[in-house]
């Protein structure tokens, strides 16, 4: 053989050599995926992603594992899913909490724009405007009166400095022009005990989380923080009705995996989590908890994510609140 043939034929000899890698490659998913949520078992987001989980494992016939991290305002599991290996059996329950932390001047927060790769958004939670009813007010314009006649008398509860009940509150008295007292606690459950109790008199909280007190007349409803009226409670008002322009801090939430996951894989990810939205079982477990179907592309998501952060941080620096 010719020295010219010889070094032409190099190039397909070491290919024949060498084992297939592509078509080595297991169908994905080829084994169990970790869905990590930064949240305790039974929130509205735990719930959410179990649901859509559980449908997606039908589709793609591994089994999808829920596993709960909650602290740091779901940061721990934030990094947990940034720095695991990108290949699609790690996914990220992403909600409108990492976007608030990252806010933060300094934060160590993950950046949800850089070190994740957008899959959908899943679902939207409003927070309600409730009030205790020793407080007789019946309507969000009775509720802003009785706050300017008594400035800084009214204490509202939520479940942490920074999160989304909190800057619902701040943006309230921002856009209302009012002064209410800020009553911090460790978590929902406690913020809306001492609600029940009337150690605070009112609360923008998750709708899966006091809507049943409503029902039961121990709490009175009187307006959502969405843009758009929810399903859970179409009788409620937004606040944006109402005359606060604009006005929207619901507690969205969808998946999202390590950076450099392939674009294949989240792909795939996505196909099964749209089918698993449009399900009648999931959307019966979804209307039960008052939580909106929400179904994006990765570039709607995108531009959303970048939209929060953006809207976030311009009122972190206006409103000057610091981090917990």
């Amino acid at each position: 053989m010719k020295r010219r043939e010889l070094l032409a034929a190099v190039p397909a000899l070491a290919a024949a050599a060498l084992p297939s890698w592509t078509a080595a490659q297991p169908v994905y998913p080829a084994s169990p995926v970790k869905v990590l949520v930064g949240f305790p078992p039974g929130t509205a987001t735990d719930v959410a992603v179990r649901a859509v989980s559980e449908q997606m494992a039908r589709r793609l016939g591994q089994p999808f594992i829920v596993d709960n991290r909650p602290g740091a305002g779901s940061n721990i599991a934030a990094k947990a899913v940034a720095t695991a290996q990108p290949d699609g059996y790690t996914v990220f329950a992403i909600t409108i909490a990492n976007v608030i932390n990252a806010a933060f001047p300094g934060s160590n927060a993950v950046d949800s724009l850089k070190e994740f790769k957008p899959i959908t958004l899943i679902g939207n939670v409003p927070n309600v405007l409730v009030v205790h009813p020793s407080l007789k007010v019946t309507n969000v314009a009775e509720l802003i009166a009785l706050a300017k006649a008594r400035p800084g008398s009214l204490a509202y509860a939520s479940s942490g400095i920074g999160t989304s009940p909190h800057l619902s509150g701040e943006q309230f008295a921002l856009m209302a022009d009012v002064k209410m007292v800020h009553v911090p606690y460790k978590g929902s459950t406690p913020a809306v005990t001492d609600l029940l109790g009337g150690q605070v008199q009112l609360m923008f909280a998750p709708a899966s989380t006091v809507l049943p007190h409503v029902r039961a007349n121990k709490l009175v409803a009187l307006a959502v923080t969405s843009p758009r009226r929810t399903s859970g409670a179409p009788d409620l008002p937004t606040l944006d009705e109402l005359g606060l322009k604009g006005f929207d801090t619901s507690v969205w939430m969808g998946l999202v995996a390590p950076a450099q996951t392939p674009p294949s894989v989240t792909a795939k990810l996505r196909t099964a989590a749209h089918a698993a939205l449009d399900s009648s079982e999931l959307q019966a477990i979804y209307k039960a908890q008052a939580i909106d179907v929400l179904k994006t592309s990765d570039e709607e998501m995108s531009r959303f994510l970048r939209n929060e952060a953006a809207r976030w941080s311009k009122f972190v620096q206006h409103t000057g609140i610091k981090p917990e």
